[in-house]
């Protein structure tokens, strides 16, 4: 019988890159394993683990590429399992939300996400659900940037304490939306979670 979810949490692989904010979703779906007692093994391209929350089957999964070749992995994951990209949550970070909110959505644009954009270019959709969770896009003199070497930068660099606390507590709500979206529905994790 096929999982009912397939949950992915992008980052990039090797201890390097493990506390960055870049892997703040990576994180969010290592913390449901080790809560719910399933063991992500590790393949070629990704790990994987299959398991139960709340009495639903679910798979839980990293990619083991770096983020702008998730698609791969993701496309081989969908194919492993036999599941329809409707079955498919992906969480992510995001710059453009403040740090520690959180956004679920059934679809959408990648926003500019690298790992977003390969698994849309990899499974051919943009309908599957995302769970963002805020990093926030940092500024210079009170304007926001955006030129790419700065925002790679900032998004592959450890948050500084105060903002690493915010951002524990956004993989914990995370790790909560998600244990709503599975026993409960996504529309009822969205209208609980979105803020």
């Amino acid at each position: 019988m096929p999982p009912r979810w397939l949950l992915v949490g992008l980052g990039n692989p090797g201890p390097q890159y493990a506390e960055t904010r870049h892997n703040a979703g990576a994180r969010c779906v290592a913390r449901l394993a080790r809560r719910h007692g399933i063991e992500l093994r590790a393949k070629r391209t990704y790990s994987l683990g299959l398991g139960e929350i709340g009495g639903t089957l679910v798979a839980l999964a990293r990619p083991r590429v770096f983020m702008n070749e998730s698609g791969r992995a993701v496309a081989l994951l969908l194919r492993h399992l036999s599941l329809e990209p409707s079955r498919l949550l992906i969480v992510c970070d995001d710059l453009d939300l403040p740090l520690g909110h959180l956004r679920l959505r059934p679809g959408g644009g990648h926003g500019g996400h690298n790992g977003l954009r390969s698994i849309m270019e990899a499974i051919g959709t943009s309908d599957f659900a995302r769970l963002r969770i805020g990093i926030g896009r940092p500024t210079r003199n009170g304007v926001p940037i955006t030129e790419p070497e700065a925002i790679a930068a900032y998004v592959l660099s450890v948050p500084p304490p105060q903002e690493k606390a915010r951002l524990e507590e956004a993989i914990e709500l995370a790790c909560q939306a998600l244990e709503t979206v599975v026993t409960r529905g996504l529309e009822a994790a969205m209208n609980i979670y979105n803020r």
